[in-house]
């Protein structure tokens, strides 16, 4: 069943004549009496008395008359109040951000954007990298904001997709601080010591980078693990209560740095690596439907702003 046979039949109902009402609904009197029997069709029964004129409907027509009538305005009800929270959404933008740049990047990055930028609406969906990469493959979000780096690049196409640096910052080993202000555990050690490692689970972006931190290191990295998870934000939780050395993006440390709560476990430069933070939208000439007025602000402010550079990013 069809919404325009229902429409068509309140209209029928209300000129009792099958060419005044064809005529309206600017379809040929032949189409609109086959959408009319189609209509009984689905209803099982005759709707309209056609032995008299002007016609008028059955018994079982003026029933279905009622109800066709609150079907509709029930349907055009609910149109409306779907377009209201559509127009209350045109100014909200949604982001897609992996957990630990949602914790970590985030937050910081907005109160920079008001300053130059203005006020900005936005909506933050946290998943993992591949869903936070599939969320703006449907369409279900208006920007991605996700790390980079050459060795585990984002399968993400540039013939339908662009993208902006935002910045840079360093996944780097900290350890909490004993008495004496150093690091609890540290790198590089010896074999005989045995690092207990707090790790990333198996898949993590993040914990792919820290494998070829590793791998980069060269020789064996005496590490012990004892826990791991996908989220930054609990590595770091266990870190500060003293359970081992964890690798964590800059961003995510920069509280218990100032505080001294966490500390460098390795010399600088070595067991570390930078990354970038990027940002992606789906390109305006393929995308489905047109990208919102603020989204698309936001996105010609940060191309002209350019990227933010390393040690701003991380600060």
């Amino acid at each position: 069943m069809e919404t325009k046979w229902l429409e068509d039949f309140v209209s029928l109902a209300e000129t009792r004549s099958f060419s005044r009402s064809a005529q309206l609904r600017h379809v040929t009197q032949p189409a609109f009496s086959r959408r009319i029997q189609a209509l009984e069709a689905w209803a099982g029964t005759d709707l309209v008395d056609r032995s008299s004129y002007p016609t008028r409907l059955s018994p079982a027509g003026e029933t279905f008359h009622a109800q066709a009538l609150e079907i509709l305005n029930a349907l055009q009800a609910t149109r409306n109040l779907m377009r209201g929270h559509r127009a209350v959404g045109q100014d909200m933008i949604e982001f897609a951000v992996p957990h630990t740049l949602a914790f970590a990047f985030f937050p910081h990055w907005v109160m920079d954007l008001k300053r130059d930028f203005g006020e900005l609406k936005s909506r933050l969906i946290a998943l993992n990298v591949h869903d936070a990469v599939l969320r703006l493959a449907e369409g279900s979000c208006d920007l991605l904001i996700a790390y980079h780096h050459p060795a585990q690049p984002l399968q993400l196409s540039p013939d339908r997709y662009e993208m902006l640096t935002l910045g840079q910052e360093s996944l780097r080993a900290y350890a909490k601080a004993g008495p004496d202000g150093e690091p609890m555990f540290r790198l590089p050690a010896q074999a005989r010591d045995r690092v207990p490692f707090l790790g990333y689970a198996s898949g993590a972006y993040l914990g792919q980078l820290v494998d070829l931190i590793i791998k980069q290191a060269g020789g064996t990295v005496p590490l012990d693990p004892i826990y791991e998870t996908d989220m930054a934000e609990g590595l770091k939780a266990m870190a500060l209560e003293g359970h081992g050395l964890a690798f964590l993006p800059a961003s995510s440390v920069r509280k218990e740095l100032k505080t001294r709560k966490l500390v460098p476990a390795a010399p600088s430069g070595s067991f570390e690596l930078t990354m970038d933070v990027r940002i992606y939208r789906e390109r305006p000439e393929v995308a489905k439907q047109h990208a919102k007025p603020g989204a698309q602000a936001l996105w010609a402010y940060l191309q002209a702003a350019g990227p933010v550079p390393a040690a701003a990013a991380a600060a």
